[in-house]
């Protein structure tokens, strides 16, 4: 569905791309992982043709991405992470950009808005910043694309709204569509993902499917130090030692993905070890 090959980007006098392949398919949910600004924004933006590669190609759908065609429109919809809405109400920006997206589903946007407990009747000015972003999410949702894109999607959100996220999210995927998540808060995206690739520097260090990684890393805390010795990653906390081993025994454990992600970032190569063994 969508196919990254060779992507070279930079801004002026800053590479953040050279040669980026990658491709997604559909039927799941990415989670882009990374520090802000190691170019997790820049690929949405890319694949959204809203930014233009220098080299290499993109291809959505069928569709050059930079082209802009009004059918390669209607299957894209980018939830960026700034954005800004008129001071109108919230049903007439529905009436106002729900006809660009011809499988735009009106009581899929009501259920989505009743969820986020969202006050349709209060105009897009009056609401706080987290109510905007979830009116946005509502509504790419509800407009049925085939591609979503999600720029840290959670930021801004309290507690409890993220929690309201995830299990919107859930239910929103079928196997027709993509959604990419970026995000540098990993641990919003826990239980929801069924991929993650980490970026950073403008190079992907990692790209497996959760299964996979259930399959191959055992995560758990330790309190034996010659175990933690011979962890491929620990971490010490309260509890005793957080460790990620490889799994030997196929037992499958709980994914914690803020600790891969730290261990990805600060030394991959022994997480990479397990999936080439």
């Amino acid at each position: 569905m969508v196919n990254i090959q060779q992507l070279h980007f930079g801004y002026r006098k800053k590479k953040v791309f050279t040669g980026l392949s990658l491709q997604l398919q559909p039927g799941h949910i990415y989670g882009l992982l990374g520090k802000n600004g190691t170019g997790k924004s820049t690929l949405l933006r890319n694949i959204a043709g809203l930014l233009f590669p220098d080299q290499g190609s993109i291809d959505v759908m069928g569709f050059e991405p930079g082209k802009r065609q009004p059918a390669f429109l209607q299957e894209v919809f980018m939830v960026p992470e700034e954005f800004y809405l008129p001071n109108i109400p919230l049903q007439q920006l529905v009436n106002n950009l729900s006809p660009f997206y011809p499988r735009f589903n009106q009581q899929q946007f009501g259920k989505y808005i009743l969820e986020f407990e969202i006050p349709v009747d209060t105009k897009l000015e009056s609401m706080s910043y987290g109510q905007k972003k979830k009116v946005l999410i509502s509504f790419g949702l509800a407009c049925n694309t085939s591609v979503l894109l999600m720029d840290e999607p959670t930021n801004g959100l309290d507690i409890m709204s993220k929690s309201q996220f995830r299990k919107v999210m859930a239910g929103a995927i079928d196997e027709n569509k993509c959604v990419i998540i970026s995000t540098h808060q990993v641990k919003d995206l826990e239980n929801l993902i069924d991929r993650i690739t980490i970026i950073d520097e403008g190079a992907i260090l990692f790209d497996q499917t959760i299964e996979d990684i259930s399959r191959k890393l055992s995560f758990r805390i330790s309190f034996d130090q010659e175990e933690v010795r011979h962890a491929l990653y620990s971490e010490s906390s309260l509890r005793g030692n957080a460790i990620i081993t490889p799994n030997m025994d196929g037992e499958e454990s709980r994914i914690d993905l803020e600790l891969l992600y730290k261990a990805i970032v600060t030394n991959r190569q022994p997480i990479q070890s397990a999936f080439n063994s």
